[in-house]
């Protein structure tokens, strides 16, 4: 706590002091909790933009400057010598694992990632065309209803097991929920492979063929899993804790997040920049369609431009750049090279003209991430599905924190009621 905040105008009469709430790094906050009793008013904050809902040590976003930490580490250092496993066992865990910590921390991941055979049974039950995110929702929210032994959410145990769980699962769950769309067997994970790797091949392997992991493809996921991995308190997180605040179990509460994330103002990002790429068709359409983008009265929108919380730069997006020129190049002889020129077209475009330097809109990880995706022949149904499998991590660590937090109460936002005023019944034959 700091120096506090004196509330005056026509709502108070007694300038009712309100103290603050002094961060590490960032802006501070008004404390309003006893707001209501001592001035008598609610403070109002449609979409919660200007609302601190929970004190938190695991992600710092500082958007005017293009900062981006987990625990501390800036998200470049981590993307140039981390690895996905090792991220994720700092966001949970709050420190960088040593040697040990990290080979027991990827053994548990390793031999968490099969789904008991009833789990594996009930993707029969979805239909052919079900949306794989559609799929996943309902799997991760039955994973209670089989792993009874993380479900005790007072125990400190229990919490880790279910992390290292879900962390483990989760790409199985992707990947078989992408199987059970295109009709072909489900593959089960191996042991002999990374994180990323092992993700690659449950979606891409069948039966009757070896595969073979591409390292390209699998070093740009583990960097696009480590950019995805936790962004503070966005819309999917503060679902998941919002719902955990109930008590409900971990996996009820994860999967309100997907649910969260499936919404393509959060999670639909990238999709919506593909199908931005294959509205334009070509490199050479590039200038009409920018022309497009600067008239306010043309419905036509770029998408992946430009960031709600970066106001300079979306320093995720400075790492990915260069590794989706790497793959790029790496599979630009595989079919796909109109709608690669024409990214990197875009791209040049929206770095040097005026009009976009000005405003901010630089291409943010969307616009880098989609495009990967689509190199590495990921489907656009599933784009969605990878950043789940990212965000896990921050869902688990932001869950486990708030369990741990003895201070945590039941999630209930107030309202300003803007119905009617009392009114009395009238019987159906006086109306």
């Amino acid at each position: 706590m700091a120096d506090n905040y004196t509330l005056s105008g026509s709502n108070s009469t007694d300038g009712t002091e309100l103290p603050h709430v002094e961060p590490t790094l960032g802006t501070p906050a008004v404390d309003v909790r006893g707001l209501n009793q001592t001035a008598g008013v609610f403070t109002f904050d449609p979409a919660f933009t200007a609302t601190c809902s929970c004190e938190s040590d695991i992600t710092f976003i500082d958007g005017a400057n293009g900062q981006l930490l987990y625990r501390g580490y800036p998200i470049d250092q981590l993307a140039a010598n981390a690895s996905h496993l090792e991220v994720s066992y700092l966001l949970i865990n709050g420190e960088l694992p040593s040697r040990t910590q990290m080979d027991q921390f990827r053994e548990s991941i390793t031999h968490h990632t099969m789904l008991n055979t009833s789990l594996m049974n009930f993707f029969d039950s979805f239909h052919y065309d079900a949306h794989p995110m559609a799929m996943m929702t309902g799997i991760v929210g039955s994973l209670a209803a089989f792993y009874h032994d993380t479900t005790d959410i007072h125990d400190p145990e229990h919490r880790e097991t279910f992390a290292h769980r879900m962390i483990a699962k989760i790409p199985t769950i992707a990947a078989a929920a992408y199987k059970h769309s295109v009709g072909q067997p489900i593959m089960s994970p191996r042991n002999n492979l990374g994180y990323t790797s092992n993700l690659l091949r449950m979606m891409f392997a069948v039966p009757a063929e070896d595969y073979e992991v591409d390292p390209v493809a699998s070093k740009a996921l583990e960097v696009l899993f480590m950019l995805h991995a936790d962004h503070e308190q966005n819309a999917s997180t503060s679902t998941v804790r919002m719902a955990g605040s109930t008590g409900a179990n971990p996996y009820a509460a994860l999967s309100t997040g997907i649910a969260a994330l499936w919404g393509p103002a959060h999670g639909g990002a990238n999709e919506a920049v593909l199908n931005m790429l294959n509205e334009i068709g070509d490199a050479s359409n590039v200038p009409e369609y920018i022309e497009k983008a600067k008239d306010k009265n043309d419905p036509f929108k770029l998408m992946g431009f430009g960031h709600r919380v970066y106001k300079n730069f979306d320093p995720r997006a400075l790492v990915i750049r260069d590794y989706c020129h790497q793959v790029l190049d790496h599979y630009n002889n595989q079919g796909n090279e109109r709608l690669f020129d024409l990214a990197r077209e875009l791209e040049r475009v929206a770095l040097e003209d005026d009009y976009f330097v000005e405003r901010a809109l630089y291409p943010n990880v969307d616009f880098y991430s989609g495009i990967i995706y689509a190199a590495l022949g990921i489907p656009t149904n599933m784009f969605t599905p990878m950043f789940a499998i990212a965000r896990t991590v921050g869902w688990s660590a932001h869950w486990m924190e708030m369990m741990n937090d003895p201070g945590t109460r039941i999630a209930r936002p107030r309202q300003v009621y803007t119905g009617y005023t009392q009114r009395d019944y009238v019987p159906t034959d006086k109306r």
